[in-house]
């Protein structure tokens, strides 16, 4: 499946690795990275309006999607750090060397670190209902953190956590696909099934990523926080009310990290740019002209 529209083309990375990106439109760039459990599709409905006076840059990230899903040879190989410089060389391919960020769910994350790694190179920096690294951990405590099995269960050692979900992989990434959408219709059914396609081919990449972020990511996020880094551009953050559900401070847990902040709460779900597209393209909107 592929967005109206738009172009697609391999893009290698470090290590031969190739993405698969879409791409369209021209003005200023931006790059709008996918979440889990789902492609670059879901991207869609914001990057069919945002093309209209933007570059919009929009790849399956390494291990997702129709990209390359290269083995685990170490931690590196699926660390956030790994994947933004992936991001930074898929911009400056199409000669883009400055451009806004945008990431949904580990998307963000992937974000998170390009601008923390890249801050020369972007822009602008939306967020869309995640937390950074260590605070995600730091929040996942006792019974509240049920909600979350599926960061636990993936940042085991390589072996058993793929097995499980190799299993039954249509029922494991569908559940979420329910239990996080506030509308399940939101996500019609044919591009549901390639979402489950897309994620079942990639069990041991997924994994893999889940894993980095328990394990290497947490050592680079801990060293910019003891460096006192922080996000020099602009940061635009929506989520889901879950400094409520959790018992935290979202906006001050945020702040901590993005000095120029603007933290919204939404009403819909998690999928937040099928959901509630023309919600997401306003702030983001707003986030460019800051």
């Amino acid at each position: 499946m592929r967005i109206p529209g738009f172009d697609y083309q391999r893009v290698t990375v470090a290590d031969g690795v190739a993405l698969n990106v879409a791409v369209a439109g021209s003005g200023s760039p931006i790059v709008l990275l996918h979440g889990f459990p789902q492609t670059h599709l879901m991207w869609r409905h914001v990057a069919a309006d945002l093309v209209a006076d933007h570059t919009v840059i929009v790849p399956d990230l390494r291990g997702y999607g129709d990209s390359d899903k290269p083995a685990e040879a170490g931690p590196d190989t699926y660390s956030k750090r790994t994947m933004a410089a992936d991001i930074v060389t898929v911009a400056r391919t199409f000669g883009h060397e400055r451009f806004a960020l945008a990431g949904h769910d580990r998307g963000a994350l992937v974000a998170f670190r390009a601008g923390l790694d890249h801050p020369a190179a972007v822009t602008h920096l939306a967020s869309l209902d995640v937390l950074p690294t260590l605070d995600m951990w730091d929040v996942m405590r006792g019974v509240r953190a049920a909600v979350g099995y599926h960061l636990f269960l993936m940042a085991q050692p390589a072996g058993l956590p793929e097995q499980m979900i190799g299993a039954v992989p249509d029922a494991f990434f569908g559940s979420f696909l329910d239990a996080w959408a506030q509308d399940p219709a939101t996500i019609p059914a044919d591009f549901r099934a390639e979402y489950l396609r897309a994620s079942r081919e990639a069990v041991t990449s997924i994994v893999a990523d889940y894993r980095a972020t328990a394990t290497i990511d947490v050592a680079h996020d801990t060293a910019d926080r003891e460096a006192g880094n922080t996000l020099r551009m602009p940061v635009t953050v929506l989520q889901q009310d879950w400094g409520a559900a959790l018992g935290y401070d979202a906006t001050a847990v945020w702040r901590a990290w993005a000095p120029d902040l603007d933290h919204r709460t939404v009403s819909c779900g998690h999928f937040m740019a099928e959901e509630a597209p023309a919600e997401v393209v306003k702030a983001i909107r707003s986030l460019l002209t800051r």
